[in-house]
């Protein structure tokens, strides 16, 4: 139809006939739906090291029909459980075991115009067994990992073309909550992030029940440490974000499968609890022989806040308060898998992809932009032991 009416509109034009009539009302969105439907964006998908994966994974989605497409293995590694972009988007971080060490890997991303693949820069050794997670600050100097077996937060340098420079710092955590035992007996170090003004890193310690606060020089890759976030007693804070306001923090409690809403003064770089509210009602969850909360995102409009509930499978889906940033729940929607470690918005808030660890899958969901409500697309791939979903912006 669009096509008929641009051959029509030329003839027109070439036998000398005024168009002085408006353009049909609909040629201009159809025009635009076509580009948006051809448009597509990278999709890194990082894996357990359990078979059948073999590290990095790469697949593209249609941001039109929210279609993915099957997934390629990008680089070979070990377990290469958390990715992170540096800021240019053309160099990508992950952690896990090179040639059988702990490590922090540096990835070159290049394109040859028809499809995206990963050329090996260097790596590091981290120093304190294999981290949970990674983080570049905002500015692409210093990159941080999180050990949760050792307990500690490490930080490595970055050279101006991207590769890791040098190991800089390593800071272990001490004690335990012990309210969960045999959970919190020790320190967990599990996620890693900064604050929009980059002034200062947030590491969630499941261990300790806390979320240690650091003061960064990010020229030099430095940490001093500057406080605490506290969430109930038996929480165990995983993964935390920020709304985009900048002044609200948002902790998901693996353990108690809650979330810890916060305040945050960014000149004081503190955080104070406001509210705790579970993910799953409490009677939900009886029947399950494995519970636990995974990942939260936080929806680029600041309007909705979502969890991920392993074991039951599915996402929580929170709406936001706009004047207090608390939440209350909307749905919970099936992940159409199996043990969703992980999942991500992709940069428009129009789509989310969830991560089956355990089902090997990577499933589409359209995001209701208006009430913050999924719908499975149907558009589910496979992606072997896939435990973190990264996409690369423009």
């Amino acid at each position: 139809m669009l096509l008929l009416t641009r051959r029509v509109l030329s003839l027109a034009l070439a036998l000398g006939f005024s168009m002085s009539f408006p353009v049909g009302p609909n040629t201009q969105d159809l025009a635009a739906e076509e580009v948006e439907q051809a448009k597509k964006i990278d999709v890194w998908i990082g894996t357990s090291a359990r078979k059948p994966s073999k590290g990095i994974y790469h697949c593209l989605l249609e941001t039109g029909t929210g279609k993915l497409s099957e997934p390629k293995l990008a680089a070979e590694m070990s377990g290469p459980g958390f990715l992170a972009l540096h800021p240019d988007q053309h160099h990508l971080y992950a952690v896990g075991k090179l040639h059988g060490v702990p490590s922090v890997v540096a990835y070159r991303i290049v394109n040859d115009g028809k499809e995206s693949a990963l050329q090996l820069d260097n790596a590091l050794p981290i120093g304190d067994g294999t981290a949970a997670h990674v983080a570049v600050d905002p500015t692409g100097q210093m990159v941080l990992t999180a050990q949760y077996g050792g307990g500690s937060v490490a930080a490595f340098s970055l050279k101006p073309d991207g590769s890791l420079n040098s190991a800089t710092d390593l800071i272990k955590h001490e004690g335990g909550s012990r309210a969960v035992p045999g959970r919190q007996d020790a320190s967990h170090a599990h996620w890693v992030g900064f604050s929009p003004d980059n002034r200062f890193a947030f590491v969630p310690d499941l261990g300790l029940d806390k979320v240690v606060i650091y003061k960064i020089d990010p020229q030099n890759a430095k940490l001093t440490l500057h406080g605490y976030g506290e969430v109930p007693a038996g929480g165990g804070p995983r993964h935390m974000k920020f709304h985009p306001n900048g002044r609200i923090i948002y902790v998901l409690n693996e353990l108690a499968l809650s979330v810890t809403v916060f305040d945050y003064d960014s000149d004081k770089g503190t955080m104070i609890a406001r509210q705790t509210i579970p993910t799953i009602a409490p009677e939900l969850l009886q029947k399950e022989l494995f519970k636990s909360a995974s990942e939260i995102r936080v929806h680029p409009s600041g309007k909705f806040v979502y969890s991920a509930n392993r074991g039951h499978d599915t996402i929580t889906v929170f709406r936001v308060d706009q004047a207090s940033g608390e939440l209350s729940v909307i749905e919970v929607e099936p992940v159409r898998g199996a043990t969703p470690r992980n999942f991500n918005l992709d940069p428009s808030g129009r789509w989310l992809l969830a991560a089956g660890q355990d089902s090997h899958t990577l499933a589409s969901f359209a995001v209701n932009t208006d009430t913050g409500e999924l719908t499975y697309n149907r558009s589910n791939v496979t992606a072997p032991s896939a435990i973190c979903v990264l996409f690369q912006h423009e």
